[in-house]
C-alpha cells in the first residue's frame, strides 16, 4: 500500500513538473536607458515598442540640482506647463522611480524647464494580459496523454522501488 502511494506520489509530481507556470514579473524601465533623464533625448522614441503594465516601475536618474519629475494632465503634458502638478514624483535624491500602479495614461516631464528640451514621457499603462491558455489534453487514440505519462512512469517507480 505505501508503495502504491509513493507511485501515485511519484506520478503527480512528474505531472505537475511538466505543466509550464506563467511567468508574471513587474518590470523596471530606466527611463531613457544609459541616456537617463537628460534634455535633447526623444522619450517618446524611447518609449516605442515597450508595453508598460500594471506594477511596473520608471525608474529615472537624473541631476537633482536641475531636474525633476512631474506628473501632469495632458493638457499640461502638451504645453509644458508644470504650473498645476497632479504629482511630484522628486524625492531629492536624483534617483527616482514612478510606481505604474493604475491603468491610466501618465503625463510626466521636468518642471524646471528641461521639458522645452524634451524631457517629457507620456506612457499608457495597461492591465497584464491574461496567460495563454494550456492546450488541450490531446488524446491518442483512447489513451489520453496523462494516462500515457502515467503508464510511461508506472514501470520507472516500480524498478526504483526494487
Amino acid at each position: 500500500m505505501a508503495r502504491l502511494t509513493v507511485l501515485i506520489a511519484a506520478v503527480i509530481l512528474a505531472f505537475l513538473v511538466a505543466m509550464p507556470v506563467p511567468e508574471v514579473t513587474a518590470k523596471k524601465y530606466t527611463v531613457g536607458d544609459n541616456k537617463f533623464w537628460n534634455p535633447n533625448i526623444n522619450y517618446t522614441i524611447w518609449a516605442q515598442g515597450k508595453h508598460f503594465y500594471l506594477g511596473d516601475w520608471l525608474y529615472f536618474v537624473f541631476d537633482r540640482n536641475q531636474h525633476n519629475i512631474l506628473e501632469v494632465n495632458k493638457t499640461d503634458y502638451e504645453n509644458c506647463n508644470s504650473d498645476h502638478p497632479l504629482v511630484n514624483w522628486t524625492r531629492g535624491a536624483g534617483r527616482d522611480v514612478v510606481p505604474l500602479n493604475v491603468t491610466k495614461h501618465y503625463y510626466l516631464l521636468d518642471g524646471k524647464g528641461g521639458c522645452y528640451g524634451g524631457m517629457k514621457l507620456a506612457v499608457k499603462v495597461e492591465k497584464l494580459p491574461p496567460p495563454p491558455k494550456a492546450a488541450p489534453v490531446k488524446n491518442i487514440g483512447s489513451v489520453s496523454v496523462v494516462t500515457g505519462l502515467a503508464q510511461f512512469m508506472i514501470p520507472f517507480a516500480l524498478l526504483r522501488m526494487w
